[in-house]
Parts: structure tokens; sequence; C-alpha cells
């Protein structure tokens, strides 16, 4: 299930480029699900390797990695966004293989299922960041009996949307939604049934509130907290990390919720201390972070 937000008519010239991208998606996507899983990922991973740092994205990237560790040098830089094209490249290949991977369950391992255990029956709020492959923490969910509701951004292309919908949101039992006025209600109704909801929470967002991330101010989301907080549940935050090829370790880590007599405090104190861990976590293998994004202000 997938919310439906009605979009502006499209012209004939967007259709005609937008089919063409949306063909070009499935071509590829038959091309990879022709091929053994990790031949798959690590194509795309290679490819991605070699194409992606001519782009702009690749000067931005070190830019972002070199003011959070203003010690590190160009060419360590470089290294480590090379091998952070190469992990995104094997997640574009894996998205739409996302079935191969489900079917194997040695290829994600929980060290800690007690983590999401404790919240079996209850729901909880889950976040996790752009960070390994972060799309396979809602089958592992699921599997330790926590079906989670997604949220996601909606695509320029409905062509391609759609396509990528379909590779996605089984994984997501109790619906994936894309981001409009109307996804609170649905979130906090989920809650209130004792269902979880899971976010990518690691996104600038400028209405959300700002933290301190890598020593640097940073634009954040703070519905996670603020939805833990008014519903009383649980705030886990999950980590994907890949050992090797397609295959996935998720750690778990509770996050304290704050709960004062000030709402507003509350959730910034609490998406501050959300992204303390992530800080934590990227730190450990900042390679495995997207770092093309623009989160700072």
């Amino acid at each position: 299930m997938k919310s439906k937000k009605k979009r502006r008519p499209l012209s004939r010239q967007q259709k005609l480029k937008f089919r063409a991208e949306w063909l070009a998606l499935k071509f590829f996507g038959g091309i990879l699900g022709s091929m053994p899983l990790d031949w798959a990922s690590a194509f795309m991973g290679n490819t991605w390797r070699v194409i992606a740092p001519m782009t702009h994205r690749h000067a931005r990237a070190k830019a972002h990695i070199m003011a959070a560790y203003p010690e590190m040098t160009h060419n360590e830089a470089d290294k480590i966004i090379r091998d952070m094209w190469e992990n995104l490249g094997r997640v574009a290949a894996e998205t739409v293989l996302l079935s191969k991977i489900n079917k194997d369950p040695s290829r994600v391992i929980c060290v800690n299922p007690e983590v999401l255990e404790e919240s079996i029956g209850e729901g909880a709020v889950i976040v996790t960041m752009h960070y390994g492959n972060w799309e396979v923490i809602a089958s592992q969910a699921d599997d330790c009996g926590m079906p989670v509701a997604g949220i996601y951004q909606r695509l320029k292309n409905p062509y391609s949307e759609d396509y990528l919908l379909r590779q996605r949101e089984s994984l997501y039992k109790l619906g994936l939604y894309s981001k409009s006025h109307s996804t609170g209600s649905k979130l906090v109704s989920i809650l209130r049934n004792k269902g979880s909801v899971a976010f990518v929470a690691d996104v600038r967002d400028y209405r959300g509130v700002r933290v301190d991330f890598f020593n640097q101010t940073a634009a954040a989301t703070h519905i996670p907290a603020a939805l833990a907080r008014s519903m009383n549940k649980r705030l886990i935050a999950i980590r994907s990390r890949r050992t090797s090829g397609s295959r996935f370790e998720l750690v778990g880590k509770e996050i304290p919720v704050a709960r004062t007599g000030d709402r507003e405090q509350d959730a910034i104190t609490t998406t501050q201390a959300i992204h303390d861990q992530f800080e934590e976590w990227i730190r450990e293998e900042p390679s495995q972070w997207m770092w093309f994004m623009k989160k700072w202000v």
C-alpha cells in the first residue's frame, strides 16, 4: 500500500523524457536480474567507482568529508569517497534485487535482535541513515515480528517511481507512504495500533531542527523524535553495515527519548541524540555513508 498524492499533469516532453528514463531503468534492471546477486552488485559498484568521480557530486562529497575531518588529506578523502561510490553503486543494483537478498537469510544478520524484540506487540519508531544498504532493515524487522511502515520521498518521474516501489513495497507490511501533509496522521494511526514506523532520518530538513553533526550545524527532521515522544514509543536506531559483497550486519541501539514539559526542546534533544549515534557509527566506517548529501546549513 502506498499513498497517492495527485500530481500535476505532465507535458508531452516530460512524458517522453520520463518514459525514456523508465525504459532504461527497466532494461538495466532486467540485465541485473539475470545475473547472480553478488555479480550484479559488484558490477554496479565497480561501474559507479569509475564513473561517479567524474561528476560534480564527487567534489561536493570530498568537501563535506574534509570539513567533517579537518585533519584529512585530499588523497585520503578521495579514496574514501571512491569507496563510497562503490557502495552506492551496489545499493543501486540491490534495490532492484531485494527479493534475492530476502530469499537468503544468511545475507542479513542482526547482531542484537533483542533490541527489536522488546517492542514486539507494542510498536516502535525506527530510524536509520544512508549507510551500507538501509533498504534491508525493513525485512529484518519483519522477521523479528515487527512489521513496519516506511516513508519515502517521491521521484519526479512517476513511471520510475512505480517501478521502484514494486521492488520495495513488499518489505513494508504496514505500507509505504510518500511524504505529504496527510502522512503524519497515518503514521500516528499505525503507532496507536501498536505498529512500527521506519524513517531514513539523516536527510536535511529545513522545516525540522538544528543539531550538531561532525562539529557543524546541520538541519534534521524532528518527526521521529516527536512521534516517539507523543505516542510514548521506544526509539530505535539501526545501522546496516556492509560486511562483504551483498552481506550485511545490523546493529540496533535504543535512543533515549526526552520527555519534559518543553515539547520543542525535547524534539531537539532527542534528534541530537539520534545524530550523535549516527556520527559514532559513521566514524567507524565513513566510506559506507552518503557524503554528497547537502546536510549542513
